[in-house]
């Protein structure tokens, strides 16, 4: 028997019958890369591996009372939030999460599987932006969740695509310590990640657009960087093993049922 446990991570998210999103998604991506998940679930999904149906949202005091027992039993390395159902599930979070400082807290709340990715809700968006993000390490978001943010501080809720530097300023000036942007595009149409800080840009990791369909690989992404930061790594490091590892994940996918495929996130090279 080993004395030190591996890495801690507690998963906020929603359950997937399908096991490709949300806790289930992280639970794997986390072991397969040297952790150990727990979870908080924030809501039930009615899914397939082609598409979600509904989402059934569990009360915030029953997500945080799942939480509590578990913080009071075993030290967590690092935090990770997923999509869930409501502001109070974020007020809740925000919360528990400020008693641990120190540990490494991973925001990726916009669920591009369901049917507004989350981005519907204007008070979720202002509870994520005024009381999760400043205490947050990493934001993760594409660059059109990050316009829709945007349309909060905007003049008169301003829906054009702005400037991702300035919209990025915006966030990481109110204590975020990084922005991670996926999936922008330069004019040769070539995909990106990009790592800001308060200081800009200051990593960047370059990768080539596969044809899928695929469910989840966001969520491995974001699960992938999140155990690497439990397990001491920085982020502009973390950042290009995340997107080595998800690529492994999505070449090596499986189509289990009628609809996209599943990333595989135990795939040996």
């Amino acid at each position: 028997m080993q004395n030190q446990p591996l890495p801690l991570i507690l998963s906020f998210g929603v359950c997937d019958p399908v096991g490709a999103l949300g806790v289930q998604s992280d639970v794997a991506a986390f072991a397969a890369l040297g952790c150990h998940g727990l979870s908080a679930i924030a809501g039930l999904l009615v899914s397939d591996s082609a598409r979600v149906e509904h989402m059934y949202e569990l009360d915030s005091d029953w997500m945080a009372e799942q939480a509590r027992a578990l913080l009071e039993d075993m030290p967590i390395a690092a935090f990770k939030v997923g999509a869930v159902g409501t502001a109070m599930h974020l007020a809740a979070i925000a919360e528990i999460v400020s008693d641990y400082p120190d540990a490494p807290l991973i925001l990726d709340p916009f669920l591009s599987a369901l049917p507004d990715a989350g981005m519907g809700d204007e008070e979720m968006l202002m509870a994520l932006r005024s009381i999760l993000a400043p205490q947050a390490t990493a934001l993760i978001l594409s660059q059109a969740e990050l316009g829709r943010m945007a349309e909060l501080w905007r003049d008169g809720g301003d829906a054009d695509p702005g400037n991702l530097d300035e919209d990025v300023a915006e966030l990481t000036s109110s204590g975020l310590q990084y922005v991670l942007v996926t999936g922008t595009r330069d004019t040769a149409g070539a995909c990106s990640n990009r790592l800001f800080d308060t200081s800009g840009e200051v990593a960047r990791v370059d990768w080539q657009h596969l044809p899928g369909p695929f469910l989840g690989a966001g969520n491995t992404y974001s699960a992938a960087f999140t155990a690497l930061m439990a397990r001491g790594m920085d982020a502009p490091t973390a950042l290009a093993v995340a997107q080595e590892y998800t690529t492994g994940a999505l070449e090596n996918a499986q189509r289990f049922g009628m609809g996209k495929f599943i990333p595989a996130k135990f795939f040996r090279p």
